[in-house]
């Protein structure tokens, strides 16, 4: 029997009835009424064959790994895209989702790698391969379903991209049964992507596309279909204004990788972050930079993000950090002004606003530096968003130099983590990152006194006493 239900579409908590205000996440407007299918209790469960039993020692062939052509996107897919695996793919409106994809099924679809350049292919020497465990772009059949853009939207764009060429196969519909009807008539595809999950619908349901029930079943058929028929899924999906994918939160569940594509339009970078995959790792990160002619693989990123400087400038530290198994190194700024309020500013931007409030503190405390009457603003040059502990030793060295008005070395770099009692202690990966600043030209570094003693380093802290100390004597 059918009945109706309330159903908030920002973070799919159900309601006994309609509000205008969702009690769970309190947006506002987001409530929708549903139809919903109830089977009733009495009824008899059908036969069934059993579960199949096995055990831990069982041996399980691994998993074949198929590269994308783009060296970034495989990194962060943990090694390439993996049969039967499903992708769920977020971003802004406009961040490059669509492009990004395009040009990953074009490679796909042609056998090709994309050069540094992005948007030219080049062909993969034979068994040679831009990601670690993934063979070159075997994969020949290759489907993209746009939802939302005609299919001479997407032939313009990819003779902007020029990707005319490409033996890619294009599809436009919103209806998972066609969808599906489509896969089972011919030659089953390698490679699906959904363009966007938002837009399907199953015509079981009488709600709107893109309400929580229509979303929640699309991508359950297209997620079984995936599995039985052993294509890889890619799901584009819609993010709302807090940058969470949209829709109920078991839709990141249901897959088996959620990636984000962040970054700001004003700017020409892109990153590709993974937040879930079961067949790799989730803190690596790919770097892209847009342009005219699409996204193009940015190889050195540490290069990217920092700012040629030819004198040395008060307030700006280079911290040496870790994005998976990838240094970076990053250029931290931080201004210090005199306040003439009661309750003096703190901002940050790429940084977390409490961290910086318990560097201050510590600063103060243990180091005897005034901060109390100044309005501090943080900034990590780029837009990239640092959350290691790390970063505090290089924090600190920014906020010191701008408090004091004397500039850091062009050729210093600096990490370590600080605790409250003012000690800076050892973090991991410490000769990476020697090896990342070595190769871009920075021959000092600070790092905490613990750190492992065959790292060379010019210079060893182990208290914010020794690294204001450093500051007064070296700026």
């Amino acid at each position: 029997k059918n009945s109706n239900q309330y159903v908030c579409q920002s973070c799919g908590a159900i309601s006994a009835k309609w509000a205008g205000r969702c009690e769970s996440c309190g947006e506002w407007n987001t409530i929708v009424e549903e139809s919903v299918t109830v089977t009733p209790k009495g009824m008899k469960p059908g036969k069934s064959k059993g579960l199949e039993i096995s055990s831990l020692a069982d041996t399980v062939a691994p998993h074949a790994r198929e590269s994308t052509g783009i060296a970034e996107l495989d990194r962060v897919l943990g090694g390439g895209l993996v049969e039967g695996s499903a992708i769920l793919l977020g971003g802004d409106p406009g961040i490059g989702k669509s492009t990004l994809l395009l040009q990953a099924a074009a490679a796909l679809a042609s056998g090709r790698s994309f050069s540094r350049e992005g948007s030219h292919p080049e062909p993969l020497a034979a068994g040679v391969s831009e990601a670690k465990g993934a063979r070159p772009p075997s994969i020949k059949n290759v489907l993209y379903v746009s939802g939302e853009e005609s299919l001479a939207q997407i032939q313009l764009r990819s003779q902007r991209l020029g990707l005319s060429n490409a033996p890619l196969k294009l599809a436009t519909a919103t209806s998972v049964r066609e969808i599906l009807a489509s896969i089972d008539s011919g030659q089953a595809p390698d490679v699906v992507i959904i363009d966007s999950i938002q837009t399907m619908f199953v015509d079981s349901l009488d709600s709107a596309p893109g309400t929580v029930a229509q979303v929640r079943a699309s991508t359950h058929e297209l997620i079984r279909a995936a599995k039985k028929r052993g294509f890889a899924l890619i799901l584009v999906g819609h993010v709302t204004k807090d940058g969470q994918i949209a829709g109920p939160r078991v839709l990141e569940h249901m897959v088996d990788t959620v990636l984000y594509f962040e970054g700001d339009r004003g700017q020409y970078y892109r990153i590709l972050r993974a937040v879930k995959n079961r067949f790799g790792a989730t803190d690596e990160i790919g770097v892209f930079a847009m342009s005219d002619t699409g996204l193009e693989e940015v190889k050195n990123p540490s290069a990217l993000f920092l700012h040629a400087r030819e004198n040395p400038v008060s307030g700006a530290a280079v911290f040496a950090g870790m994005e998976g198994t990838r240094p970076l190194l990053i250029e931290i700024q931080a201004l210090v002004s005199p306040s003439t309020m009661s309750t003096p500013r703190r901002a940050t931007v790429g940084y977390d606003n409490a961290r910086l409030s318990m560097i201050l503190a510590v600063l103060e405390t243990r180091a005897g530096m005034r901060f109390a009457d100044k309005e501090v603003f943080l900034n990590v040059a780029g837009g990239l968003k640092i959350t290691e502990p790390a970063a505090d030793v290089a924090v600190a060295m920014a906020l010191l130099s701008a408090l004091l008005d004397k500039p850091l070395p062009i050729s210093l770099v600096g990490f370590g983590e600080i605790g409250l009692t003012g000690e800076i202690r050892s973090v991991s990966r410490t000769d990476t990152r020697l090896k990342e600043a070595a190769a871009l030209g920075f021959s000092k570094a600070i790092i905490p006194a613990s750190s492992p003693e065959k790292n060379n380093a010019p210079h060893r802290v182990g208290h914010v006493d020794a690294l204001v100390q450093f500051m007064l004597e070296n700026g």
